[in-house]
């Protein structure tokens, strides 16, 4: 897959241009008040769809955070759909004022890809796990373990984009997709992963550690 190094994601662009050209259009009829509400809208879209550049870490065995957000779940489950044993599973939800870009957490394989069309609750509740529509990928790092990462839509998110596809290869920290507007990101680990973050941190894409494969 080829990096992103555009500052704004490209996903961005059909919302942006016509943002920025109706606010020209407003200035030059001499409409003040459109300009100023022209202008915020543009720089907000700008901002929400911003792909700042990111340090990765190179740190053996460091598994990185997928997404920027702030972490609201961090605990062992089954999971019994893709992975069909106990997991420890992460989540972290990002609000509409975080870079939504999503990263991959390690260097691997795409095994599978998987979309399931569901509901749009809040994406901060439990039940979004099982009941928002989502995409899940199953990776095998290089290190022969798999994880499953899943990209969940929300209340205000209602696109997921994934460039990611069966048999693609991810360097630790690529950019496989984004979500617009408000969303969360569930990643399930072996149980022999360390876990580096708790509940109520907030962390980066591509750049914090959520935890260690031991």
């Amino acid at each position: 897959m080829t990096e992103n190094r555009w500052p704004i994601a490209k996903e961005g662009f059909p919302f942006l241009i016509p943002m920025a050209l109706a606010t020209v259009f407003a200035g030059a009829m001499g409409s003040w008040i459109g300009l100023s509400f022209g202008a915020l809208l543009t720089l907000f879209v700008a901002y929400f769809f911003r792909n700042p550049r990111r340090q990765i870490p190179d740190q053996q065995g460091a598994i990185l955070s997928p997404a920027d957000g702030t972490v609201i779940h961090v605990g062992e489950c089954v999971e019994d759909r893709f992975l069909n044993e106990k997991t420890l599973k992460v989540s972290i939800f990002m609000s509409v004022l975080d870079v939504h870009i999503n990263r991959a957490p390690v260097s691997g394989k795409v095994l599978q890809k998987s979309y399931n069309p569901g509901r749009f609750l809040a994406a901060c509740r439990d039940k979004a796990s099982l009941l928002n529509e989502q995409t899940a990928l199953l990776l095998e790092a290089k290190d022969r373990f798999k994880i499953l990462l899943v990209q969940m839509a929300g209340f205000v998110a209602r696109r997921i984009v994934c460039y990611a596809k069966a048999g693609d290869s991810l360097g630790q920290g690529e950019i496989f997709g984004l979500i617009r507007f408000g969303s969360r990101v569930d990643l399930y680990l072996p149980t022999t992963v360390k876990a580096n973050v708790r509940v109520g941190e907030h962390v980066k894409g591509g750049e914090s550690i959520i935890g260690y494969c031991l």
